[in-house]
């Protein structure tokens, strides 16, 4: 069964709310349909209520079960401009321009919704260049203590199992900071790792990727910046309790496979196991993930924002109806309690 088949059934007994604000794209409406259907949770559109039904009588959707909502004839308006004029003037952010008028953007009304407990998780990027979602993310949502980076993962996933943990493996950071320090590679490493124990019920195997594998004497900046990063992971894992193994600077074959890490004499929880691949900067990342997807013909989801305290994500624009609805329930599964998620015999949740 795929990660996203497991998390459905689990979140059947714990529905969310999802908010999308480019609520009026045929691919978003096609994926809140199937989150409806499958009584995930409720599925929130932003956008002009005659177009988005418009679109969905096109696509012969019913649209029972999904919620359409109008920025600028919501209860909240008025709320939320004075939570952004709260923002700019005390808030430790560059948040610009008429209150207002801000809190009328789909994207601002969005993040708003999940930042005040309106709606439970938030998923954009459909029709909108990344850098204005994650603007919007960035100066209204609060991070997750302990952590001062926002990063993002995309989660790839293989039906025959041969890497990651049981065919699932997360990749990071893929789309958010293009030259990480050792300190915000920590930080992607432990949030991240957080995240896929979350999803999977997992213990996370982390590898904080290099060309070189363990060097005793690096010349390169970079290659030290790995090291450093992965003794600065394992420090603030055990500070965040996050149950995870860690190691670095690992090559990726080293990393995902075992032959690969007993011929070059890597030892440890991690040699060939990982499921966890930290990347040491946005290129190396974004190209790694998109060769996977497009050449290897992997499911991949996500971008999923990591290091905030709510669930969101911000898509690619070039994203299948298939891959937004994987998303949203990776993002609804996000804001379950692990405890509920994956209840066990003792713990709660247990029926």
């Amino acid at each position: 069964m795929s990660l996203i088949s497991r998390l459905s059934a689990r979140l059947q007994n714990h529905p969310k709310r999802v908010i999308f604000p480019e609520g009026a794209d045929p691919r978003v409406i096609q994926a809140a349909r199937q989150f409806a259907t499958k009584m995930l949770g409720v599925p929130v559109l932003l956008g002009d209520r005659q177009r988005i039904k418009l679109n969905a009588a096109r696509l012969n959707i019913r649209l029972d079960d999904i919620r359409i909502l109008e920025p600028e004839r919501s209860d909240e308006l008025k709320s939320f401009a004075e939570k952004l004029e709260a923002i700019r003037k005390y808030g430790d952010t560059n948040l610009k321009g008429d209150p207002r008028e801000l809190a009328l953007n789909p994207s601002y009304f969005a993040c708003l919704m999940v930042a005040t407990g309106a709606a439970d998780a938030l998923i954009s990027g459909a029709t909108t260049h990344a850098a204005s979602g994650l603007r919007a993310v960035l100066q209204t949502m609060p991070r997750q203590t302990g952590v001062d980076t926002v990063s993002s993962m995309q989660i790839l996933e293989s039906e025959e199992g041969r890497f990651g943990h049981e065919g699932v493996l997360f990749l990071a950071d893929c789309g958010v900071i293009p030259e990480p320090t050792a300190t915000q590679l920590a930080d992607i490493a432990v949030t991240t790792a957080g995240l896929a124990g979350h999803l999977t019920n997992s213990h996370p195997k982390v590898a904080l990727l290099a060309f070189t594998t363990h060097a005793s004497n690096p010349r390169l900046e970079s290659v030290k910046r790995v090291q450093a990063a992965t003794e600065l992971a394992r420090r603030k894992a055990r500070e965040l309790s996050i149950a995870c193994d860690i190691d670095g600077e690992l090559q990726a074959d080293a990393a995902i496979n075992p032959f690969a890490a007993q011929s070059k004499e890597v030892q440890g929880a991690v040699a060939g196991r990982a499921s966890v691949l930290v990347f040491p900067d946005l290129n190396s990342g974004n190209i790694a993930s998109k060769l996977a997807q497009h050449i290897a013909d992997l499911p991949a989801y996500g971008q999923i924002l990591t290091g905030l305290e709510r669930p969101a994500a911000e898509i690619s624009r070039g994203a299948s109806a298939h891959d937004i609805f994987g998303t949203a329930v990776i993002v609804a599964a996000q804001a379950v309690d692990k405890a509920y998620l994956y209840p066990t015999a003792t713990g709660p949740g247990k029926a």
